[in-house]
């Protein structure tokens, strides 16, 4: 299977997160790319990989400053995402309970309203909890490859 890693970050956990991810899911895939969504082109977004975000949120439930450019991009192009399987990972803080986690359902609502499908369960991380992130991304990527590996056996 093949894997497009991206992630937003403001302060740096959620490149940490996506490249500790990409390193687990090389464990038992060949192709699996991380990109910082800075420098990532929407028009590369093609079913033929799966596609996992990885997004921090910022000041009022705001994109990261990495994210900012792709969202921009990303409105410019309108790309066609059907057929694109996604999945989508959300870093906030739980003591900020209205915008926790928002910077990655911008993301989200992009995707799905150019005709990505949300894949397995829209994964989190409460800065406010003892544990590490990458810890929960690598303890929530499993249920995401079965409701996959499910959706796949179906079609």
């Amino acid at each position: 299977m093949k894997f497009t890693v991206l992630y937003g970050t403001e302060s740096g956990n959620s490149e940490l997160i996506a490249e500790d991810l990409g390193t687990h899911l090389r464990d038992s895939n060949d192709d699996v790319e991380v990109h910082d969504l800075q420098n990532f082109d929407p028009a590369n977004l093609t079913p033929d990989r799966f596609t996992i975000v990885i997004c921090s949120t910022h000041g009022e439930g705001d994109l990261p400053n990495t994210a900012i450019p792709f969202a921009e991009a990303f409105d410019e192009v309108l790309p066609d995402l059907t057929g694109l399987q996604y999945a989508m990972f959300g870093l906030g803080d739980t003591f900020y309970e209205e915008t926790y986690s928002q910077g990655s359902e911008h993301i989200d609502r992009r995707f799905t309203a150019q005709g990505g499908t949300r894949v397995g369960e829209y994964g989190r991380h409460d800065a406010s909890s003892w544990d590490m992130g990458s810890d929960v991304a690598i303890a929530w990527i499993p249920g995401v490859l079965e409701a996959l590996a499910s959706l796949r056996a179906a079609a």
